[in-house]
């Protein structure tokens, strides 16, 4: 549905909606005043990114840069792919519900969605998806997709994700992880964000930066070998190769420079968590699930939610169960917080 705009005020919305680190605004400043240097990545600005992810996720990580996390997926996913294979992923996953087919479009891969309570994926569900092995008449299951955090706000743990690496490599499989909000799950978990890659037999991470402060910098981790992956020929042809690169690499080193990647997951985390304590205190609002990263999901009455909408833009996750998501984001307040469960306080006390 369409939100009311509401300029000037953070909402709980999405943190899309968030604008950028003021550091990482500051590294892309500093990066324009570096004059010319070489496109298309070959600068000194894309070294340190590649370098500070590779620090991260271990020694033999090839990071591609990109634009968004649609193009990082499409771009991770090709890279394990042919036609007639397909990807298991959860229902409710983002490169099914909310890339508006582009997967399917670009790869020419059918997705193969299982039912996932609390939207994580095991190996008994994915293993009953994956079916018609060697029969030339059936679609050929080859990548398991998970979500980290998922899209209902629930976190994969690492033994989670491991136990999947190592079903899927058992039945010749590959796994591939959305990481839009990576960061919040490390966070949320007390772990580096390098530990859901090569560490626990992830083949291709889309590592999500936008939601965590940047102005739009994404990108493709393979712990593959490059000539296997053809990534550098896909990311073109993908229409994800930046001509000046330096502008998202720089981005991305500011946001594994100091910590600041966890520094923007942690206050989103924390936030999520006040709001979602406090809302679970106001008699008639239901948690729909424990708050566990930066989404908080509740079920409200439907005249609560069109008038609490009214002053703070969210979007209503089921409709036809009254589920809304709120989402904290790096910039989120207190005061926000606060300010927002007092005028839910107030609907619900009307509606008595």
């Amino acid at each position: 549905m369409d939100l009311p705009p509401a300029p000037g005020r953070r909402t709980f919305a999405s943190d899309n909606w968030s604008g950028a680190h003021p550091e990482v605004l500051e590294a892309v400043s500093r990066a324009n005043d570096g004059g010319h240097v070489p496109a298309y990545g070959a600068d000194p600005w894309t070294a340190e990114a590649q370098r500070l992810l590779a620090e991260h996720f271990g020694e033999g990580t090839r990071a591609y840069l990109a634009f968004n996390g649609t193009g990082a997926n499409v771009v991770g996913l090709q890279s394990l792919l042919r036609p007639f294979e397909a990807v298991v992923c959860a229902e409710g996953a983002h490169i099914d519900v909310d890339e508006c087919g582009a997967p399917e479009r670009f790869l020419g891969s059918k997705l193969v969605t299982v039912a996932a309570p609390g939207g994580k994926l095991t190996p008994e569900l994915v293993a009953g998806a994956v079916t018609g092995i060697g029969d030339e008449h059936h679609v050929q299951a080859k990548v398991v997709s998970i979500t980290q955090s998922t899209e209902v706000g629930t976190v994969y743990s690492v033994d989670e994700v491991a136990a999947l690496a190592e079903w899927a490599h058992a039945h010749g499989l590959l796994l591939h992880l959305d990481g839009a909000r990576i960061a919040n799950a490390a966070a949320a978990l007390g772990v580096d964000i390098g530990v859901f890659g090569q560490a626990v037999g992830v083949d291709v991470v889309s590592f999500g930066g936008t939601k965590n402060g940047a102005l739009g910098a994404e990108a493709v981790l393979t712990f593959r070998d490059d000539d296997s992956t053809g990534l550098r020929f896909i990311r073109k042809q993908s229409m994800q190769l930046s001509s000046k690169m330096r502008f998202v690499a720089a981005q991305f080193v500011a946001l594994l420079t100091d910590d600041l990647w966890l520094r923007n997951a942690r206050h989103a985390n924390t936030m999520a968590l006040r709001l979602g304590l406090g809302a679970g205190r106001i008699h008639g609002v239901e948690l729909a699930r424990p708050v566990q990263a930066n989404g908080v999901f509740a079920v409200l009455p439907a005249a609560v939610t069109t008038a609490l909408q009214a002053d703070w833009p969210f979007y209503v996750w089921e409709e036809a169960t009254g589920v809304v998501r709120w989402m904290a984001s790096f910039d989120t307040t207190e005061s926000d917080v606060d300010a927002f469960l007092g005028r839910l306080t107030e609907l619900m006390a009307e509606l008595g």
